[in-house]
């Protein structure tokens, strides 16, 4: 089973980019994008419904802002849009998908934003979504949780650790929640299987900046205990261009 994570940042944009044309070559079960800064009546036929894929979409109140998006190719049991707690739900920023063998949770975590001013809230989302993770945990289901977490867990996660400690993204709290959740038993799995740096998922926009692979590691697929012997690989595609993230790819034994 092929799963596949990417910000898109900004889906209308990402159509121009030949999202398309990568979406079609990757045959994969379900892709989950974030940052898709458009609603559902924004965007073609063709996006919405990609080689007759089932689409839910949960775009954020503010127009042209956040929301996230699921692709799938077998309709989910359930669809929910958001969990339940409006300062987050407003920026679209969970959408959940329930399966016969799991739940998914698309995530677009907040930017704690240039002067931090949005640490607090940040960490209350952070917060919000482990707990939800554990609900579901307790309620016997298998979790995986994926999007743009706007966190470099480590320091082989960036790719100049020492001059970005005081950045969003790499802030200690930012860092401290991220671990706090590994410690409870969830898996970042990419790690699992490529324990070395120099594997980024975003890159600034500045010329030369991703061909010189100057980059952050912001983007994770985290599954709960109960998958860890179903994983099968993870790579990430920094060469898929159309955004300043590349797609995370999670493929799982049936």
């Amino acid at each position: 089973m092929k799963l596949i994570s990417w910000n898109v940042n900004g889906i209308r944009a990402a159509e121009r980019n030949g999202f398309l044309n990568w979406f079609d070559q990757q045959n994969a079960d379900i892709v989950c994008v974030q940052e898709i800064k458009a609603s559902p009546d924004q965007i073609t036929i063709d996006m919405l419904h990609p080689l007759k894929y089932n689409s839910f979409w949960f775009p954020a109140q503010k127009p042209g802002y956040s929301g996230t998006a699921i692709y799938s190719r077998k309709e989910p049991l359930a669809i929910k849009e958001g969990i339940g707690l409006p300062q987050f739900d407003s920026e679209g920023r969970i959408l959940v998908a329930e399966y016969p063998n799991f739940t998914l949770l698309n995530a677009y975590f907040p930017n704690s934003q240039r002067e931090h001013t949005r640490l607090g809230y940040k960490l209350e989302f952070c917060q919000a979504i482990y707990e939800y993770c554990e609900t579901l945990r307790k309620q016997g289901k298998s979790v995986i949780l994926c999007g743009d977490f706007n966190i470099a867990h480590r320091e082989i996660d960036l790719k100049n650790p020492k001059a970005n400690e005081k950045n969003a993204g790499f802030l200690p709290e930012e860092r401290a929640w991220m671990q706090s959740f590994l410690n409870h038993g969830y898996i970042d799995t990419f790690r699992n299987f490529t324990p070395e740096g120099g594997h980024y998922t975003w890159w600034s926009y500045r010329p030369g900046v991703r061909e010189k692979n100057i980059g952050w590691r912001l983007d994770y697929f985290c599954v709960d205990p109960s998958l860890r012997d179903r994983l099968k690989s993870v790579v990430h595609q920094p060469e898929v261009r159309g955004s300043d993230h590349c797609p995370v790819v999670l493929e799982l034994r049936e």
